[in-house]
């Protein structure tokens, strides 16, 4: 039993409370949605804001956790579990961790569509959080390539994305950033442009693969011991943060605007882990957040929302976080009279409170 009042939004202003929060480029928190299962969250989402989210220089990820339970969602024909979500089988967190990094990937090629990431600007984010020096001759080696003892890392950045973009299809490189789209309104140098700096975000995939292998064995005995290692799990997320902060980086007002909804967060938490290929899914979900709420503190992250229907991450998620505002919290109910009456509502809110609710 908690001894304060929820934050009461009246459901007609929450369009407007979750409108003004994506509007910004970049904000300092996430923002967490939380209501009972069946309101209508994912509905408003979806129905009523993702649409316009993705208008003019508006670009915006959604990510639904639940979407591989194949029994529970809609994409598969089937609805909703009528309880939580704790009630049905959860998915593998490997799925959950290429829908995440399916969405950003598809993001950042947007972003590279525009010119608003460029590659010496993953070179310089790259260079700012990595030892880049032996993981590049490392990738260079594999490519056969020999390459001087004394050398800058920018020049074998260099060497490694022109070593990438021969190796690889450029074809279907110029399919993702829909180059022939564009035609003859490209001239021959932007085209050019474009392939390098998309070739350079494979490079940097690249270079974090390098670095989790060499955590691989510490990432397995961390999970057969049960664990707890920060700097195991960054290596687990470095990917998907890596793209957050370039799309954080090039957001615009007025030209590049992203964000990202992360609908389902719960799920994320309890999903199956299969391998030693990542750290446990709890751990995995405490570190995304917690390095999301870093970006946003520290530099100012695109604005990200959790869609939950959990009640953690209204009354102990910030206390987990270490503070209390780390968050922007916002409540939605939705329930009818009788409905609300049911889960005894008006014992714990006043007639207004009530009637502000529903």
């Amino acid at each position: 039993m908690v001894n304060k009042h929820w934050k009461i939004i009246p459901k007609p202003l929450l369009e407007t409370v979750l409108n003004n929060h994506v509007q910004r480029h970049r904000v300092p928190q996430p923002l967490i949605l939380h209501g009972p299962r069946g309101v209508g969250k994912t509905t408003l989402i979806l129905n009523r804001l993702l649409g316009d989210w993705n208008k003019g220089p508006h670009l915006a990820g959604y990510v639904d956790f639940a979407q591989s339970i194949t029994e529970h969602h809609p994409d598969h024909h089937q609805s909703y579990p009528w309880t939580s979500w704790t009630s049905v089988d959860p998915p593998l967190l490997s799925n959950c961790k290429t829908q995440l990094e399916n969405c950003l990937e598809s993001m950042s090629h947007k972003a590279i569509k525009l010119g608003s990431i460029s590659s010496q600007q993953i070179f310089t984010t790259m260079n700012k959080w990595y030892g880049l020096n032996t993981a590049l001759r490392r990738i260079l080696q594999g490519y056969n390539i020999a390459v001087p003892e004394k050398v800058s890392v920018s020049f074998l950045w260099e060497r490694a994305v022109y070593a990438l973009s021969v190796r690889q299809n450029a074809d279907e490189i110029d399919g993702l950033l829909e180059l022939e789209e564009k035609g003859n309104s490209l001239s021959v140098e932007e085209a050019s442009y474009y392939r390098e700096t998309a070739f350079a975000l494979r490079l940097a995939k690249e270079v974090i693969k390098v670095h989790q292998g060499w955590k691989a064995n510490a990432i397995a005995h961390l999970n057969r011991t049960n664990g707890f290692s920060r700097t195991l799990a960054n290596s687990c997320t470095d990917w998907p943060l890596l793209m957050l902060e370039l799309l954080s980086q090039a957001a615009e007002i007025g030209f590049f605007q992203p964000k990202l909804v992360l609908n389902n967060i719960e799920i994320l938490k309890r999903a199956i882990q299969t391998d030693d290929s990542t750290v446990s899914a709890s751990m995995y979900h405490d570190n995304l957040i917690w390095r999301i709420i870093a970006l946003g503190a520290n530099e100012r992250c695109l604005p990200v929302l959790f869609v939950t229907s959990d009640s953690y991450y209204s009354y102990q998620a910030f206390v987990d976080y270490g503070f209390p505002d780390i968050f922007i919290s916002r409540e939605t109910f939705g329930w009818n009279p009788q409905e609300a009456k049911l889960h005894m509502v008006p014992d714990y809110f006043s007639a207004s409170e009530v009637r502000k609710m529903l």
